[in-house]
């Protein structure tokens, strides 16, 4: 067990947040932590990571646990390069690898066999079972991994301190991957990841030898990840074997027990407490009153199950129905910084559409849904009498001034108290909240006015940025209830991909600077995003096929062909055998043209001159073959 906590309780001041906390997390395990905003699920990180400590039990670390931690939003301060600050993870691998070259060096110089020799043998082998088990060559291949899949192909050079807030945190996060701890702690980590890059963590969680404990709210997420549902609830934690979906059945067939077995202990409380009332005073009947009396004394009753509070509940409506056609972009281009973002575009989307808009992190998803509430591109245009209500992941259309009643009353003063309350009551606003200041408010508490107000807007074509942002389970699945049942048109960019396939019926993707559209919901979008890449991997294999045979027609040799090669080959080596001894009887015969005795007897010397004229061309002839033989 890497982590044990063993009763564990803890508050603040008078504020009990849990009691009575149990739980293990073994080596590989894979836990997901849930429960709703302000339940303690943070907290409950800090105290494992022995941040806070508790007021009752203890937490219990295995002695030497390195633990790696995703703190949701943190930040990442370095005036390193992307590349530079991955490398500073590998420094004991790098400086093994640099050691290892040296000594190897040194012991190029040593005597073989020697005292100094032995030495520097052994401290070789040592050094490398030590970079064998680390695998320390590959460091660069390991930083390039987690950094493309990541989304940071083109970052290695960028200076940390001069990158976004969400870029910091998803930086954070491929560190912590590469520094490969025991356990890993991730607090909200798919916050600020498009699609794409959630597929990529998902399955390098999945081949993660380490374990993972993660807070999330990303439904989908928590289905491909975890293997246990820990749920945090009313002050006490549960625990369910299984992924998200598994633990809501579980769940329910829990409360469903526990409901069925408290009321019939009720009904038998209920029975006996009858027959006491009706008997204790009765001479015949007390003593039989009397022992159901310590019958229900004795017996352990049982707390009434828990019934979480409502979630909140959204009802979009409008008073005109636009036109069929309700928004039409045609040849829109759109660029930020000089970059440019979708050229030409070309989209229509019908009266009654729900449409999801996907990318990567920096395709122009968020930039085309303020092009489309600006109203001012003349490549966009809307239809007769549509109108737009906007949900800004920013919310930067919130006064932080305002009180929370002020801030939808203000926008709606027709409204009476009572509209104005119940509004925000039913958005999950409690009576508590409605005199705070908006700037006080929590990342849910805010979330939840910002779509109060956005309700109240009554827009027929309901435009959402990342909707789903700080909001806790059951909003969100309340949230995607009033979408699927609104009759207007929705457009929305999410990461939350349970969300956008519960919503949407069309997917249109900016890929490639263009706006690419896909019927059938998100399944249907996978669909052919699968067999897109299916195709291209064919098209690639093809292509690498075509390029063996190509090659292999290039140099393959008929059996005609390789036999007039081995002639050719055999003749080869008789001509330089040939020419090398012609060579030799040419220098034989120079060397004779110096001899007295031939030089004075001329017949001899027009011998060896003939014999020289013979030689040469003899030479001359078998140079010139051996020239078209080698070609």
């Amino acid at each position: 067990m890497l982590v044990t906590f063993s009763s564990v309780g803890f508050g603040y001041g008078n504020n009990l947040i849990f009691s009575d906390v149990a739980f293990a997390v073994n080596e590989g395990e894979r836990v997901g932590l849930v429960g709703d905003n302000g339940a303690g699920k943070t907290t409950l990180i800090k105290l494992m990571l022995g941040k806070l400590l508790p007021d009752s039990g203890e937490v219990i670390k295995k002695n030497g646990v390195r633990i790696g931690y995703l703190e949701q939003n943190g930040g990442y301060e370095s005036g390193n390069t992307v590349y530079a600050e991955m490398l500073a993870v590998f420094k004991e691998d790098i400086d093994a690898v640099d050691r290892l070259t040296r000594l190897n060096a040194e012991l190029a110089g040593c005597e073989y066999g020697g005292k100094d020799y032995k030495v520097l043998s052994a401290k070789i082998e040592a050094l490398e079972k030590f970079v064998a088990s680390r695998d320390s060559y590959n460091v660069d291949v390991k930083i390039k991994t987690v950094l493309n899949g990541m989304g940071f192909e083109d970052f290695y050079d960028r200076v940390i301190d001069t990158m976004s807030g969400g870029e910091k945190t998803r930086l954070r996060l491929a560190r912590l991957l590469l520094e490969n701890p025991d356990l890993l702690v991730l607090d909200e980590p798919t916050n600020h990841l498009d699609v794409k890059t959630l597929y990529w963590l998902e399955d390098y969680l999945a081949a993660f030898k380490g374990a993972v404990f993660v807070v999330s709210h990303d439904r989908y997420f928590l289905d491909r990840t975890v293997t246990k549902i820990i749920e945090i609830e009313n002050k006490r934690l549960s625990s369910y074997n299984g992924n998200y979906s598994k633990y809501k059945i579980l769940k329910a067939e829990r409360y469903e027990r526990a409901l069925k077995e408290y009321e019939k202990q009720q009904e038998e409380i209920k029975k006996l407490q009858t027959y006491v009332d009706k008997n204790i005073v009765r001479a015949t009947t007390a003593k039989s009153a009397q022992s159901r009396v310590k019958q229900l004394e004795r017996m352990d009753v049982l707390e009434k199950p828990y019934l979480p509070p409502r979630p909140p509940k959204f009802n979009f409506t409008y008073s005109q129905q636009p036109a069929k056609e309700v928004l039409t972009i045609s040849n829109l281009n759109l660029e930020i910084g000089g970059k440019s973002l979708i050229v030409g575009g070309q989209l229509q989307i019908l009266r009654g559409e729900k449409v999801a808009i996907l990318g990567e992190n920096g395709a122009g998803k968020s930039t085309l849904l303020r092009a489309i509430v600006g109203g001012n591109n003349p490549a966009i245009t809307l239809g007769r009498y549509a109108k737009i209500a906007y949900y800004d992941q920013e919310m930067a259309n919130l006064n932080g001034e305002n009180t929370v009643q002020a801030e939808l009353w203000e926008r709606h003063v027709s409204y009476t108290l009572t509209e104005v309350r119940s509004s925000l009551a039913r958005c999950g606003l409690s009576a508590e909240d409605v005199d705070k200041k908006v700037s006080s408010l929590s990342g849910g508490e805010r979330a939840k006015l910002a779509l109060c107000v956005f309700e109240n807007a009554c827009g027929n074509i309901l435009i959402l940025d990342e909707p789903t942002n700080h909001l806790d389970l059951p909003a969100r699945e309340s949230l995607e209830e009033a979408l699927k049942n609104f009759d207007g048109t929705v457009v929305f960019v999410s990461h939350d991909r349970y969300f956008i396939s519960a919503v949407a019926e069309r997917v249109v993707e900016i890929e490639d600077a263009a706006l690419k559209s896909y019927e059938g919901g998100y399944e249907g979008y996978k669909l052919k995003k699968a067999e897109a890449a299916e195709r291209v991997r064919l098209e690639e294999e093809d292509k690498r096929r075509k390029e063996a045979e190509d090659e292999r027609a290039r140099t393959y040799r008929s059996k005609k062909d390789r036999a007039a090669e081995a002639i050719a080959r055999a003749e080869l080596k008789a001509v330089e055998a040939e020419i090398g001894a012609l060579e030799a009887v040419e220098a034989e015969l120079n060397a004779r043209l110096t001899d007295p005795e031939v030089m004075g007897d001329y017949k001899k010397l027009n011998e060896v001159i003939v014999g020289l004229d013979e030689n040469r061309r003899r030479l001359e002839e078998l140079y010139e073959r051996y020239g078209q033989l080698i070609n």
